[in-house]
């Protein structure tokens, strides 16, 4: 197993970790070099061993935001703590941006709509109404944007758009919920301790984003549910407001589903009748295209464009709109 630890977080540090942290890239690269901390993380389940979450987890056990080797000695200091903390932790990346590049898909469904986010954490991609959209050229310039109807939002998300800019529309949200194995209550001080730290060392505007976002869900909390999403997901629907399109999102979170369980989940998604907005790795589904390691939006099953896995930048590539039957 440590040769499995030794590849993945090399991999880390290498193709993940850099333009984002430089401080989680030296852990990684710590780590592939280091048998005795191999060993230690090969303790921690497989499922619940990638590089983010065991440094959130140390992080939010008290180990430094410093060069490796102090955080090194952390770990090995905790390492039972850090073992069975991991275990029980899932990653949450409940980033906000994403719906910077659901927008376009969101404004292709005719509302009102009511939101069901599977694997949605905090609740923070729930909001679609409440934030303040900025879309920019590939050369910086601003192309659009649009914001709530109470006027801009303190919470904005600012994408890249490459090519034709799509028909886009503030959605108009009437009903919103969530499922989550644990959800996190961003009015409960640890659950928001546990949000704040999954933000990697040095993404400073996007732990402000994602604070401003949590603000704005604390004062109107959302419906969120403990359980598997399979599961749950009938009581849910049934309860949706029937005057309203429900939508149904998986934003970033199919990923971490063994096969069977992602396909069993996807034909509950289908067999709901609502519509289905995603952003996944366009090896997940079947006749999506795009480089390697590339992320893409659906709608409905159909890939409409493509994606940084965080909404950083999109490309529109459906001949859909906001009149799409």
């Amino acid at each position: 197993m440590t040769d499995a630890v030794r590849e993945r977080y090399d991999r880390f540090a290498r193709e993940e970790a850099p333009g984002r942290s430089a401080v989680y890239a030296e852990w990684a690269a710590g780590v592939a070099a280091d048998a005795e901390m191999q060993t230690v993380l090969s303790g921690i389940p497989e499922q619940h061993r990638q590089p983010p979450l065991v440094f959130a987890v140390t992080r939010l056990l008290g180990a430094p935001v410093a060069g490796y080797a102090e955080w090194r000695d952390f770990v090995l200091a905790h390492a039972g703590e850090v073992v069975s903390e991991c275990a029980r932790r899932t990653v949450q990346a409940n980033e906000p941006l994403r719906l910077g590049a659901l927008l376009p898909a969101l404004s292709a469904v005719d509302g009102p709509i009511a939101l069901l986010e599977l694997g949605a954490a905090a609740g923070l991609c729930l909001f679609p109404d409440r934030y303040s959209y900025r879309l920019l050229g590939e050369d910086g310039i601003e192309r659009a944007r649009l914001d709530p109807a109470s006027g801009p939002s303190s919470a904005v998300l600012t994408s890249v758009v490459r090519g034709a800019l799509p028909p886009l529309r503030m959605p108009e949200v009437v009903w919103r919920a969530g499922i989550d194995l644990s959800p996190i209550d961003v009015r409960d001080a640890a659950d928001r301790a546990w949000l704040e730290t999954l933000v990697w060392p040095g993404e400073d505007e996007r732990a402000e984003r994602i604070a401003a976002a949590a603000d704005i869900v604390a004062a109107d909390p959302p419906l969120l549910i403990a359980g598997d999403a399979a599961q749950r997901l009938g009581e849910l629907v049934a309860s949706a407001p029937r005057q309203a399109t429900l939508v149904i999102t998986t934003p970033g979170v199919l990923v971490y589903l063994p096969r069977e369980a992602r396909q069993a989940l996807i034909s509950g998604i289908r067999s709901s009748g609502a519509r289905w907005v995603t952003i996944d790795p366009v090896r997940l589904h079947e006749g999506w295209s795009g480089a390697d390691g590339a992320f893409a939006v659906g709608l409905d099953g159909d890939q409409v464009a493509e994606a940084d896995p965080l909404g950083r930048w999109w490309e529109w590539r459906a001949g859909v709109g906001p009149d799409r039957a």
